[in-house]
């Protein structure tokens, strides 16, 4: 009988530190084309049960591309998830060999659902909307510092930039619905999303990009995965109030934008909430109810592949 193998790998910008269990085995990998070629091949070699890496700010994104692409079974997983794992173990020290031997274990005992990569064009319709709402936060920031200028000089230079982010955005926008025509299942889903009265395109790019279980899995998961779902706070005979934790903060984001606007113009959402207020709660959690129940709804439609008005009005 075989014996299954576990692999984890930390992922720098410069190299990959790669551990295996039981094994022990442990080696570096130059984060360069060959390095990749030379990884890929050693790995191939011990046929791993699972291969395990942090999500990393996108250098791990080629490396788990090329993984998948070779048949092995790889899993990118929130940095969260390994980190509270090795406090719980005891593992406080952090280094680069010490994170994938962390990375390996957690693959052992936890064994985290695999989920299918993002193709190359997911990939870059993702960046697209991440880049666009960095340049949307910096332009905000500029505004704001439009408002305390005192100067002609620090006005003007303030609203050239202003100026030019604005059209970095359009550009960007541009980019974005060019991509999406390319895609005749990114152009349906984003079809269905905007159906709804308070979803426009930002709104649906963004889930699109960054919650791409949208659809795929129960409302509880889909609401757990988010951070809208309300985490109980009981101990022995004390009861705490629930509260809403960790999830997909661009995700959530933007989904928050959305719930206002629908709050206005949605009429299903409007009577919600308005429900939870006369019910003598507060704004806020009624505002995080409506977050969820719009997600929720969200998600039974792209599962159904029907639109709004038809289903769910």
């Amino acid at each position: 009988m075989s014996v299954e193998l576990f692999v984890g790998i930390d992922v720098a910008k410069d190299h990959f530190d790669v551990h295996l269990l039981p094994t022990g085995e442990s080696a570096v990998y130059d984060a360069n084309p060959s390095g990749v070629a030379s990884l890929v091949t050693y790995l191939k070699e011990k046929s791993p049960t699972l291969i395990v890496l942090e999500a990393t700010g996108g250098y791990e994104t080629n490396l788990a591309a090329e993984l998948n692409a070779e048949g092995l079974t790889v899993t990118v997983v929130n940095p969260r998830q390994p980190r509270s794992y090795a406090k719980a173990t005891g593992q406080l020290a952090k280094t680069d060999p010490i994170d994938a031997r962390v990375l390996a274990q957690f693959a052992q005992a936890v064994r985290p659902p695999v989920r299918p990569l993002a193709s190359e064009q997911d990939r870059a319709i993702k960046e697209l909307v991440v880049r666009r709402r960095q340049l949307v936060d910096f332009r905000a920031k500029e505004k704001n510092r439009l408002s305390q200028a005192s100067t002609i000089p620090i006005t003007q230079s303030i609203q050239r930039v202003i100026d030019t982010l604005t059209r970095e955005i359009q550009d960007l926008d541009d980019q974005l619905d060019d991509q999406i025509k390319n895609s005749p299942i990114w152009l349906e889903k984003d079809r269905l999303l905007q159906t709804v009265p308070g979803i426009g395109p930002t709104t649906s790019r963004t889930l699109l990009a960054e919650l791409s279980e949208l659809g795929q899995i129960n409302r509880e998961k889909i609401a757990a995965l988010v951070g809208v779902a309300p985490l109980n706070r009981d101990s022995g005979t004390m009861r705490g109030r629930r509260m809403i934790s960790g999830g997909r903060v661009g995700v959530r984001n933007g989904l928050y934008m959305a719930t206002i606007a629908a709050i206005r113009f949605n009429p299903k959402i409007k009577l919600f909430y308005q429900r939870l207020r006369k019910a003598g709660k507060p704004a806020k959690v009624a505002i995080v109810a409506c977050m969820r129940k719009l997600l929720v709804t969200l998600n039974a439609m792209l599962k159904k592949k029907e639109p709004y008005h038809e289903v769910f009005a």
